[in-house]
């Protein structure tokens, strides 16, 4: 019975680098896997996952406009699909979220799903939410803040360095995204220790 599985991480926690293994490890075995990444921040139109030590495989882009279940159902159709790899998952739709669980569920194609939890607000992406809801496994890929702790919380930083507050949750916008334990995510937006109340 495929399942559908969430690995889900900060930033720079290595989440694309464990996909590219573990599709590797299926191709190495002569098994055919579908890697799947969003368009989102894609500048080119050409779908490639790629990791910061400089491992990389081409993948098919979506939008939150993409049927994957009805492209996964094409690909099936042609040939014996082992299992289909989704980078980025938090910015699917939660439309898309379920598409990826009837893949599991009626194509019996295990679908691996990898993606942040929570935004630079500390919310979650609706993408993350309804995999944290329906997946049959989920797992978190640690990574560690600058004080050593596990590092669950991530900031986006302005030109000057300093945490943004306020913002789009999905900023085109090239930025700099720093994962920091709770504690330190908290100090730096500034909301710990409180504001003095005034009066």
């Amino acid at each position: 019975m495929a399942k559908l599985y969430f690995s889900y991480a900060a930033m720079n926690a290595g989440k694309s680098t464990i996909l590219l293994q573990a599709a590797y490890n299926y191709r190495e075995r002569g098994m055919e896997v579908l890697l799947l990444t969003s368009a989102l921040y894609k500048d080119d139109g050409d779908g490639h996952i790629s990791s910061r030590i400089g491992i990389g495989a081409d993948a098919i882009l979506y939008t939150e406009k993409t049927d994957l279940h009805a492209l996964v159902s094409d690909a099936v159709s042609n040939h014996k699909l082992s299992a289909v790899f989704v980078d980025e998952a938090q910015f699917l739709t939660n439309e898309q979220a379920w598409q990826l669980a009837r893949i599991a569920d009626h194509l019996n194609v295990p679908v691996l799903a990898y993606g942040l939890r929570t935004d630079f607000r500390g919310e979650l992406f609706k993408g993350s939410a309804a995999l944290l809801a329906i997946a049959d496994s989920l797992r978190e890929i640690r990574t560690i803040c600058e004080c050593g702790r596990k590092a669950t919380m991530v900031v986006r930083l302005g030109p000057d360095g300093e945490a943004l507050t306020e913002g789009e949750q999905v900023s085109i916008a090239k930025a700099t995204y720093l994962s920091l334990c709770r504690r330190h995510w908290e100090e730096r937006m500034g909301r710990f220790p409180p504001a003095p109340v005034s009066g």
